[in-house]
């Protein structure tokens, strides 16, 4: 092998089984990668931006004014009207804060190719909202690398925005596109202690705090009783069982974030947009449990443009776990 690293063979070289990758390959994959990277890197900026401004001005993108029966946006998440599926992730508090500043009469979008799908149109001159989709590709030139080497190919993530329109802004779409949702309830309701009940946590009723044990691994919550406004009772057993959803043999997130540092600002962060989305889901209005860290919180996303991309998607998954869509890890 040596002799024929030199050149010096003494015998003919069997033909090579894994072509030496081409220059130019290599650098179509680097332009490939360095590009994906780039669009991911300036998503990121805008999002996290637009997300800080709003904390800036003392407002919760998780937290929206919605509105009483009499009119306004109604509570919920944000659904495809073409597919039925509820949108994720960051794309909730991009399509909540939209729905908000737009005064939509609903929590319905979609694209303008599904609106032409569904028969109907987007209206001329309408503006539409950005959503993004995340997901992760093989470039062509490392599909050649990885055949030439033999080695795994290496996929590239990449973020893609694209635009939305709410079903208002849309002619000739079927009646029941935007037909109206359940009333938000607030009451004590019975089948938000069914959804908590099903997920088999320890809940600890008693005390004078709130919390979950990571190392105990049980919920402890105030008796109904202790709270001024009984409905904040569950929204503080929803906060909790964001966290709950996190534990070492469910969605196995990091609890070593001791009390004011930034990783424990990270995990209150994804509880409380857990309990959002819970809320909105369950029909009760969600409020801020834990404004104190809202210093804490423009810090991290002032630091990390990827950090409110991050818990969203690990509020999304601790919600789904909840509800009983996910098993964990």
């Amino acid at each position: 092998a040596e002799a024929q690293a030199r050149g010096l063979t003494a015998w003919p070289a069997a033909p090579s089984r894994r072509p030496c990758l081409a220059l130019p390959t290599i650098r179509i994959l680097k332009e490939v990668t360095m590009t994906a990277i780039a669009n991911t890197q300036s998503l990121h900026d805008a999002v996290t931006a637009r997300i800080i401004a709003e904390l800036e001005q003392g407002r919760f993108p998780w937290v929206q004014p919605w509105a009483s029966s009499s009119g306004g946006t109604p509570l919920g998440l944000p659904q495809n009207a073409s597919t039925g599926r509820t949108y994720s992730g960051i794309n909730i508090l991009l399509l909540w804060s939209a729905a908000i500043e737009q005064g939509r009469p609903s929590q319905r979008w979609l694209t303008f190719k599904q609106a032409l799908a569904l028969g109907g149109n987007v209206r001329k001159g309408e503006k539409g909202t950005m959503v993004v989709y995340a997901d992760t590709f093989i470039p062509k030139a490392e599909q050649e690398k990885a055949s030439a080497s033999g080695e795994d190919a290496r996929r590239v993530g990449f973020l893609k925005r694209f635009t939305v329109f709410h079903v208002e802004q849309c002619d000739g779409l079927p009646l029941d596109a935007d037909a109206p949702p359940l009333p938000g309830r607030t009451e004590v309701l019975s089948h938000v202690d069914a959804v908590v009940a099903a997920t088999g946590a320890d809940i600890r009723i008693g005390g004078e705090m709130a919390f979950y044990s990571p190392s105990h691994d049980f919920i402890q919550v105030p008796p109904q009783q202790a709270y001024f406004e009984p409905i904040n009772w569950y929204r503080t057993v929803l906060h909790e069982a964001g966290h709950w959803a996190g534990g070492p043999s469910r969605l196995n997130r990091d609890f070593s974030g001791r009390h004011g540092s930034q990783a424990y600002a990270r995990e209150e962060l994804v509880a409380e947009l857990c309990s959002a989305f819970l809320c909105a889901e369950l029909g009760v209005v969600p409020t801020v449990r834990h404004a104190d860290y809202l210093g804490a919180w423009l810090e991290i996303l002032q630091g990390d443009n990827r950090a409110i991309f991050q818990a969203a998607s690990m509020a999304s998954k601790a919600a789904d776990f909840v509800m009983g869509r996910s098993t964990g890890c």
